[in-house]
């Protein structure tokens, strides 16, 4: 009789586990929906990356707030993640410049809320990372990597990969913050490189810069003449 107790109680957790996942997937598919509805109206963006924790008094911050400033002069509307430090830097400088101001922001129990900077009309909230990333990534006209940590290294990475693969759309990326990335950079050149684990033509998908002006020229350069789509 123990044993069948058992049995039926083993049962019910797999059948009320298995209704959890059901409705989990139907949670994504809202935040698919929703992202992809709001996504859809926002004007084409250069989507900046960058650290949390940059403050405002901060070299960084301030090339954020100039950098956007210059997109906005070029015509392109700016996504951040939403958060504070670089992601409200590059939202100051795009609402300071009069252009749209979007933010992909992720719920998270600690260090993420949305920045004042954004767009009342354009500010998105995911509960999943990844369903916040494709949102990042199909709707990118380009990419301005500012210095950061794992997630803006992990954001880098991701966006490298899938244009080396071929996944998305080639588009500009380019890094800001030479201190930063040119240790980095070196890595990859006298380690990947080297060993074969990649290409030489991969070192042309990003540009690397600590000038405005000279990386919104990059993004218009790039687009000039062409229309604007999502990149899959």
């Amino acid at each position: 009789m123990t044993e069948n107790n058992n049995n039926g109680l083993e049962i019910a957790e797999q059948l009320q586990s298995s209704q959890a996942d059901i409705w989990r997937v139907f949670r994504i598919m809202g935040e698919f929906v929703e992202g992809f509805e709001k996504m859809s109206t926002i004007k084409p963006s250069v989507l900046v990356f960058g650290s949390a924790r940059t403050k405002p008094e901060e070299h960084y911050y301030k090339l954020a707030v100039d950098v956007a400033k210059e997109l906005v002069k070029k015509g392109f509307g700016i996504t951040t993640g939403g958060g504070p430090g670089i992601m409200e830097a590059a939202n100051k400088g795009a609402q300071e410049a009069h252009g749209s101001s979007c933010g992909i922001n992720i719920e998270l129990p600690f260090e993420q809320s949305a920045n004042k900077y954004i767009d009342k009309d354009k500010l998105l909230s995911f509960r999943y990372f990844f369903v916040r990333k494709l949102m990042f990534f199909k709707y990118a006209q380009g990419y301005i990597m500012m210095p950061g940590g794992f997630g803006t290294l992990d954001e880098c990475f991701e966006v490298l990969t899938l244009i080396q693969t071929g996944k998305t759309n080639k588009v500009p990326v380019v890094l800001m913050g030479k201190d930063f990335w040119e240790p980095l950079l070196q890595w990859v050149k006298n380690t990947q490189l080297k060993s074969g684990y990649i290409g030489e033509k991969d070192l042309d998908i990003f540009k690397l810069t600590d000038d405005p002006k000279e990386a919104a020229k990059i993004m218009f350069d790039f687009h000039k003449g062409k229309t604007l789509t999502p990149n899959f």
